[in-house]
């Protein structure tokens, strides 16, 4: 079992690792017996999944992605442990990024406004 803190190594120009301001591994939060596979990982990752984070010197992935969706990011780790309402977790943040329709860690996108009929 997983539970407390623990290091996660990023993969460098992963939406993870920019959501992360570029670092190369963070310390997340845990409570979890789950993991994927390691026989799968190979299989999964040609199938299109980048694994962008990952227990250091193991083969426990700890975040994946998809790389043509807006956001899909999936997390072993419990951002809301660690959240706090002036200091929110960069999930989040990279969430409501994507929802507002901005790059998750960009600039935010052009906007359309709609013309008034006066």
């Amino acid at each position: 079992m997983r539970l407390g803190g623990k290091d996660v190594e990023l993969i460098p120009g992963t939406l993870a690792s920019r959501m992360f301001n570029g670092a190369s591994s963070v310390r997340l939060r845990f409570r979890h017996r789950y993991e994927v596979n390691p026989a799968y990982i190979d299989r999964l990752t040609k199938a299109g999944l980048v694994f962008s984070g990952k227990a250091p010197g193991q083969p426990i992935m700890q975040i994946l992605e998809l790389p043509d969706h807006p956001f899909f990011v999936g997390t072993q780790s419990h951002p809301e442990f660690t959240s706090r309402p002036l200091r929110p977790s960069p999930f989040y943040l990279g969430l409501v990024a994507a929802a507002l329709g901005r790059n998750a860690v960009g600039p935010a996108a052009p906007r359309k406004t709609r013309k008034s009929g006066r």
